[in-house]
C-alpha cells in the first residue's frame, strides 16, 4: 500500500490525455462472456480494476491478453463460479451474474466488495433477474443462481434507474427467449457502449441512452471487436484540478457532450470553457464563485465528480452548497479535508462549504477512489507537503495519475 507526496500551491497548466472509461470497458469485459471467439478491446484504460477482472475472466476460463491500451479475450468453453477475494475486491464483479446464466444457465457469485459509500443493494439486479426465471438463493456469503430452461423476457421496471443492473439484465437478455423491456433503466454514456458492443457481437438491443431499453433474445453471440469510449469521471477530475489550483488547461480525448452537467456548474463559477472537437479548456477566473449542486442519475450531475467538485469548492468565494442524492455515506472523505483546513459542514445529506480557505498539507487517507483524486485536488491548492495514503484505491480508476499531473506541473510522486 503506497501514498503520494504532494507538494503545493502549484497552478497547473497545459494538455492531459484522457483514458478510456473505467465504467465501459469493465462491463465490455464481462460482456464478451456473453460470444465466442476472439475479441479485441482498444483503448482500456491500465488501472487495477480492469486487471482485477482479467483475472475474474480468466477464473471462469476466458484468456486474456493485456498489453498497453489493448486487451485480447478468447472465449470458448466456461465454468461459472467465481473467485470469492476477486469479487469482494470490486463490485463491478457482479456484472457477471447476467452473462453467466444466460450463457450457462447457472453461475455462484460472492456478494461484492468495492468503495466503502453506504448501501448499494444487489435487490434490483437480482428481481429483473427472477423476472426473467431465474431461481436465487444466498448460501452463506455466495449468491447461486439458475435457469436450467434458460432466461425468458420480461417486461421490468427499476424502482431506481441503477446503472449496474440496467446492464446486468440488459447482458442477460441478449440469449433470453422473447423480448426484454427494462423501464426507468439508467441513461449513462457507458450503457450505450454496452449495447454497441453486444450489437456488435450480433445482439438485437435498442434504446441504451433513453428510459426504455429493448431486447430482442438471440440463440447466440459471436465475438467483435471494439474501441471503449474516452472517461468522463477523469476528465472531469482533471478540469477540476485545474480549476481549483487557479490553472488554465486543456483535457483532450473527451466527448464533450458526456460532461454537459460539469461544464454548466463550471461556467456558473466564472470560468472560461472552450470546446473544440473532442477538446475541452478551462480557464480559471481570478475569484471563484460559489454554487449550489445536486447530484443526481445522467444526465444530472454525476456523484462519481461530487467530491472532486466539494475540493474545487473550498477555493470559491462564499458558501457553496452540494446535496447528495445517489449514496448515502459518500461525505465521509470530509474528515480527511478538514485536516487541509476546509471549513465544510454537513447535514444529513447536504454539505455546505465556506470559502476560500487557505490549505495547509498534511498527513491524509483516502478512504475510496474518488475521495481519494479530490484529497490530490485539493492537496495540490494547499501549501506545503501533503501525503496521502491509500493510493490503492485511487489506482482503482486513474492511470498513471502522478504522471498525468506532472505533465500540468504538479509536484507529486509516488511514495511507499
Amino acid at each position: 500500500m503506497g501514498a503520494f507526496l504532494v507538494e503545493g500551491p502549484c497552478r497547473l497548466q497545459g494538455e492531459v490525455q484522457i483514458g478510456g472509461a473505467k465504467n465501459s470497458a469493465l462491463k465490455l469485459m464481462v460482456a464478451a462472456l456473453l460470444g465466442q471467439g476472439a475479441f479485441c478491446l482498444e483503448n482500456v484504460p491500465h488501472i487495477t480494476d480492469v486487471c482485477t477482472m482479467a483475472e475474474v475472466l480468466e477464473s471462469l476460463g476466458a484468456r486474456v491478453r493485456f498489453n498497453a491500451q489493448r486487451m485480447e479475450i478468447e472465449v470458448n468453453a466456461l465454468q461459472g463460479r467465481t473467485p470469492e477475494h476477486l469479487v469482494k475486491s470490486m463490485r463491478a464483479s457482479v456484472q457477471v451474474m447476467g452473462p453467466l446464466l444466460a450463457r450457462l444457465g447457472w453461475v455462484e457469485v460472492a456478494l461484492p466488495g468495492g468503495c466503502a459509500i453506504g448501501r448499494r443493494p444487489l435487490d434490483i439486479h437480482l428481481s429483473g433477474l427472477q423476472q426473467m426465471g431465474a431461481s436465487i438463493a444466498l448460501n452463506g456469503e455466495r449468491l447461486v443462481a439458475r435457469a436450467p430452461r434458460g432466461l425468458r423476457g420480461a417486461d421490468i421496471t427499476f424502482r431506481y434507474p441503477s446503472v449496474g443492473a440496467t446492464e446486468n439484465i440488459m447482458m442477460a437478455a441478449v440469449l433470453a427467449k422473447g423480448e426484454t423491456v427494462i423501464r426507468n433503466a439508467a441513461r449513462e454514456p457507458e450503457i450505450a457502449d454496452v449495447q454497441a458492443f453486444l450489437n456488435a457481437m450480433g445482439a438485437r438491443v435498442t434504446g441504451a441512452g433513453t428510459e426504455v431499453i429493448r431486447i430482442e433474445g438471440v440463440g447466440e453471440l459471436g465475438c467483435a471487436n471494439f474501441v471503449v469510449m474516452p472517461d468522463r469521471i477523469e476528465a472531469g477530475t482533471y478540469l477540476l484540478a485545474l480549476l481549483t489550483t487557479g490553472g488554465a488547461g486543456t483535457v483532450c480525448s473527451v466527448r464533450p457532450e458526456h460532461l454537459s452537467p460539469l461544464l454548466n456548474a463550471v461556467r456558473s463559477m466564472g470560468a472560461e470553457i472552450a470546446v473544440d472537437g473532442d477538446r475541452i479548456s478551462v480557464a480559471a477566473p481570478k475569484r471563484l464563485r460559489p454554487f449550489g449542486l445536486v447530484t443526481r442519475p445522467y444526465p444530472g450531475f454525476p456523484t462519481d465528480l461530487q467530491p472532486q467538485m466539494v475540493a474545487a469548492a473550498t477555493q470559491a468565494h462564499g458558501r457553496s452548497e452540494l446535496r447528495e442524492t445517489v449514496f448515502d455515506q459518500r461525505f465521509g472523505y470530509l474528515t480527511e479535508l478538514r485536516k487541509l483546513g476546509a471549513v465544510a459542514r454537513q447535514k444529513g445529506q447536504v454539505v455546505a462549504i465556506h470559502g476560500p480557505t487557505k490549505l495547509h498539507g498534511t498527513r491524509l487517507e483516502a478512504g475510496d477512489l474518488r475521495a481519494g483524486a479530490a484529497l490530490v485536488v485539493a492537496a495540490l491548492a494547499a501549501e506545503g507537503q501533503s501525503l496521502i495514503h491509500g493510493s490503492q484505491h485511487i489506482d482503482r480508476g486513474y492511470e498513471a495519475l502522478e504522471r498525468k499531473l506532472s505533465g500540468l506541473g504538479a509536484r507529486i510522486r509516488r511514495v511507499e
